[in-house]
């Protein structure tokens, strides 16, 4: 009766030590990753970079549709192009909208009608507005340069410069 229960106890130990029989086998490449567009294409959207309210300082990307002005409206501003870079950073000063307030994201720019002119340039993407820009937060500071690099070149690690009336921030690149 002993030799039974060793061999009981010794059993299940055996199995696990002999696995189930797949034997192992170096990585098998088949090809490059999958490329989903998350997005609706640029033409119809923007991507703009919000401030969860669930966790401090984390940014959240939100897909928006471009609005186009009414008939006879201007875009504002210094001729701003409403389907550009431009309109991406204006939707950014202005904040997140009721329902994007009700999924818990928020903003730390200040909410204004903002002159602005975008440019891309060998050194990167430069910002021009019409306020002040060195007081504020890091992360208003992160929402402003990863709205702006992704708006004009697709490209989060894109380098930023934003010039404003009080001074200048960066180069800085997106840290999502």
């Amino acid at each position: 009766m002993r030799g039974v229960r060793a061999l009981g106890a010794l059993l299940p130990l055996a199995l696990l030590a002999t696995g189930c029989g797949i034997r192992a086998t170096d990585v098998v490449e088949v090809g490059d990753p999958a490329i989903v567009e998350v997005a609706p294409g640029r033409e119809q959207s923007t991507l703009l970079y919000f401030v969860s309210s669930s966790s401090a300082n984390r940014l959240m990307p939100v897909v928006r549709p471009i609005e186009m002005p009414s008939e006879g409206a201007s875009a504002g501003g210094s001729g701003m192009e409403w389907r550009g870079p431009g309109r991406a950073v204006s939707q950014l000063f202005e904040g997140p909208n009721k329902s994007e307030v009700a999924s818990g994201l928020r903003t730390e720019l200040p909410y204004i009608r903002v002159d602005l002119n975008i440019d891309l340039g060998p050194d990167g993407v430069l910002v021009r507005l019409n306020t002040a820009v060195t007081t504020l937060s890091e992360v208003a500071r992160q929402q402003l340069i990863c709205t702006a690099a992704q708006a004009r070149t697709a490209d989060r690690g894109e380098a930023v410069k934003v010039v404003g009336t009080d001074g200048v921030i960066g180069p800085a690149r997106c840290s999502v």
